[in-house]
């Protein structure tokens, strides 16, 4: 059952962009072993786009990301987040609030734009999303902790 809501999120997310027409569009598919991550932050997140450009002006664009157990992090992102948790656990905290709660695999979630968030992980976790770019995420690094 989770494998089967975890392909769908995949493929929602895959197919679920518009695009500009300039770029030849072809069936894709990912998986959390199939990613090919294109950075890694000193902290042990990766981050990989997908499809589309997370850059580009009003295009919507689909990436994945790659959050190690122990991480915790207070932040909010320029543009809505639709997100699907494809391995791990990720534990989340909206606003001011303390109280995290935990989403497993299968697990969609949206958090709109500008809204400040805890994420946090206990164990290795990948989720796949899209956004809609230019995409910039702020970090409240004194209030992480």
């Amino acid at each position: 059952m989770h494998r089967r809501l975890i392909e769908l999120a995949i493929i929602i997310a895959g197919f679920s962009i518009t695009s500009t027409g300039q770029e030849n569009k072809i069936p894709q598919a990912w998986n959390a072993k199939t990613i090919q991550w294109q950075s890694t932050d000193k902290d042990g997140t990766k981050w990989s786009v997908l499809q589309g450009h997370a850059d580009a002006n009003g295009e919507a664009f689909t990436y994945a990301a790659f959050i190690p157990g122990g991480y915790h992090d207070r932040h909010s992102h320029s543009s809505d987040a639709r997100v699907a948790v494809v391995q791990g656990v990720l534990k989340l905290a909206i606003g001011n609030s303390t109280q995290m709660k935990s989403y497993p695999v299968g697990s969609f979630l949206f958090v709109p734009a500008n809204v400040e968030h805890v994420m946090a992980t206990d164990e290795d976790t990948i989720i796949i999303g899209t956004a809609t770019g230019p995409w910039t995420t702020h970090h409240h690094h004194a209030e992480s902790r």
